[in-house]
């Protein structure tokens, strides 16, 4: 028996690969600082776990509609309206497992064979294997670091083909922590408009914003490209709420529709109690998100400063999200005990291993030179990390 050639054509997740070996080390006993994982090191906020827990004993407990409840979906209409000063209908908003589903599900419903989807690099590890799950095909545009790692104007057209069907924008960007000004949105949607193809827009970094950097979403800009543009949130990184799964776009109907109609014949409904959960998440006080924020922030500096302190070592500055995304090609080329390092995932397996610190080889987002470190972890944890990889990359040679 052979397994489908869909599910040879791909990967799993590395980064969940590099936290599921960091918690391994751990359990037997390992000291490893963990670098890897993107999610928030905050515990959720007690009044959503309250909600959750109002769900329970109320005995929200069974099916709901495929696409979410009217509560949280209204919910979602109000936030685009606030954040974003999108109005949307309710039959324009669907909910899923989490962001990562609301991205798979667009991509189940626009999807085939032929299609081009263009995706600017470094790129969030999943959007090229979602791609070619939907068989489809990935056009990998690489950005540059003088870029702030977006995509130009210049770069998407020359990469815009006949059978062009959707970019995936993510902003702000995991990994980098790049994001995207009104300017530069403006201009792509442009050519998403003239070249009459849709824009997926990942949002799901949009709280977490430093140094007065202003989120724009692009779908915002005009309603030409308002119906162009799917626009893809959650609760997990704003509200610490990884593990509850809730998820959710925004787009024209007929997608929204499509996505539902798939979504029923795969999970049916994201889970009632997170559903209840997610309604407090919007509607309820919104003091932890900024403070969550600020405590990122003074991390993201820290985290910036000693990265470029250590020799061979370059981090651009991120405005957002909980990533740096330091360049370490310098160090390849170098050995440990006759060991070479030749590429970043050398070199993540090197740090993992003699110097018990996990972080995700920059290969994985789509350019080798850089390597991926999240400082959604204590400040504690962060000096330590750091000293541990400035003091094994000394031991390079």
């Amino acid at each position: 028996m052979r397994l489908s050639k869909r599910a040879t054509s791909i990967k799993p997740s590395p980064t969940l690969a590099i936290d599921a070996k960091a918690k391994a080390l751990r359990a037997k006993g390992v000291d490893v600082i963990n670098f890897g994982v993107g999610e928030p090191d905050f515990d959720t906020p007690d009044n959503i776990k309250e909600a959750a827990i109002r769900a329970i004993k109320d005995g929200f407990t069974k099916y709901t509609p495929v696409g979410g409840i009217d509560e949280l979906k209204e919910a979602v209409v109000e936030k685009f309206k606030k954040d974003n000063n999108l109005t949307y209908e309710k039959n324009e908003i669907i909910i899923s497992c989490g962001a990562k589903h609301s991205l798979y599900n667009i991509a189940e419903a626009l999807f085939d064979l032929g299609d081009e989807v263009i995706i600017p690099a470094p790129y969030w590890v999943s959007y090229p294997d979602q791609v070619l799950l939907n068989d489809a095909t990935p056009v990998i545009v690489k950005t540059d670091e003088k870029d702030s790692f977006k995509i130009t104007p210049a770069l998407l057209k020359a990469n815009t083909s006949k059978n062009t069907k959707a970019l995936i924008l993510n902003s702000p960007s995991n990994p980098t922590g790049c994001a995207y000004d009104r300017r530069t949105l403006e201009e792509i949607a442009e050519i998403a408009i003239a070249h009459d193809f849709y824009v997926i827009s990942d949002e799901i970094y949009e709280k977490l914003l430093y140094d007065r950097f202003r989120h724009v979403s692009i779908a915002s800009l005009s309603n030409e490209i308002k119906q162009r543009t799917i626009v893809v949130n959650g609760l997990s990184k704003s509200h610490a709420m990884t593990g509850w799964r809730i998820g959710f776009a925004a787009g024209p109907k007929d997608i929204i529709s499509a996505m539902t109609n798939i979504q029923s014949q795969s999970t049916s409904n994201p889970t009632s109690i997170a559903q209840k959960a997610a309604v407090e998440a919007l509607t309820g006080k919104q003091d932890f998100v900024p403070w969550m924020v600020s405590e990122f922030d003074k991390r993201r500096v820290y985290m910036i400063e000693r990265l470029n302190k250590i020799k061979g070592i370059t981090c651009l500055k991120p405005v957002g999200a909980f990533y740096a995304f330091p360049n370490v090609s310098s160090y390849y080329d170098k050995t440990f005990n006759d060991k070479p390092i030749n590429s970043s995932f050398d070199l993540a397996s090197y740090l993992l291993e003699e110097a018990k610190v996990a972080l995700v080889s920059g290969g994985a987002f789509g350019d080798d030179r850089y390597i991926r470190l999240s400082y959604a972890t204590s400040m504690e944890n962060i000096k330590t990390g750091l000293d541990r990889i400035e003091n094994a990359l000394s031991n390079l040679r």
